[in-house]
């Protein structure tokens, strides 16, 4: 393991640890500014995620984003490589995907041009800190190589860290929402 594979394994683990206290302590109203960020960008392909463990659900913000345009959910495709993202509505049919995320239960890929990014960590320079498998940096390279795309890091604001250990292939964030804040970058 290199040094900053440690390093960074070590953010992740203190990371995921705030994450679930903050998960646990029942705030509530977690995704109002999420929701609120979104009212901006009515109709607009939008990306949001399933939670899985203790990820702040982002679900209510894309339920009235849904109501207005396209919304989405992430499918890994494989190893290294960039997602894709296939339709999503409230109610809709959903089967067990990778990582224990739920994706619906037929294809119907679309490319938005607003992701919602779960994050193990970020900082207020609008980097994020990831599970580590890339999936979301190569997804958003590729993206922002095609056209616009902004990426929202969302998550509990106990995820912040004073600083991150980075890599030269790690995506920044345009923004970071929490229940408490939005920061822009």
């Amino acid at each position: 393991m290199t040094d900053l594979t440690a390093i960074k394994a070590e953010a992740r683990k203190a990371a995921f640890a705030r994450r679930k206290e903050a998960h646990n302590s029942g705030l509530v109203g977690r995704s109002s500014l999420l929701s609120q960020v979104l009212a901006g960008y009515r109709g607009v392909p939008l990306a949001g995620y399933m939670p899985i463990r203790t990820e702040i659900s982002p679900l209510p913000a894309m339920e009235e984003a849904a109501a207005h345009g396209p919304v989405a959910v992430p499918v890994i495709m494989g190893e290294a490589q960039p997602l894709q993202f296939s339709r999503w509505e409230p109610g809709c049919e959903m089967k067990d995907g990778p990582f224990g995320a739920w994706i619906p239960a037929v294809d119907d890929f679309i490319t938005p041009e607003i992701l919602i990014v779960p994050l193990v960590g970020f900082d207020r320079a609008g980097n994020r800190l990831g599970y580590g498998g890339g999936f979301y940096d190569r997804t958003l390279e590729k993206l922002r190589a095609a056209g616009p795309c902004m990426a929202i890091g969302f998550a509990y604001g106990a995820q912040e860290a004073a600083e991150l250990p980075l890599e030269p292939t790690d995506q920044p964030l345009d923004m970071i929402v929490t229940e408490a804040e939005i920061l822009t970058f």
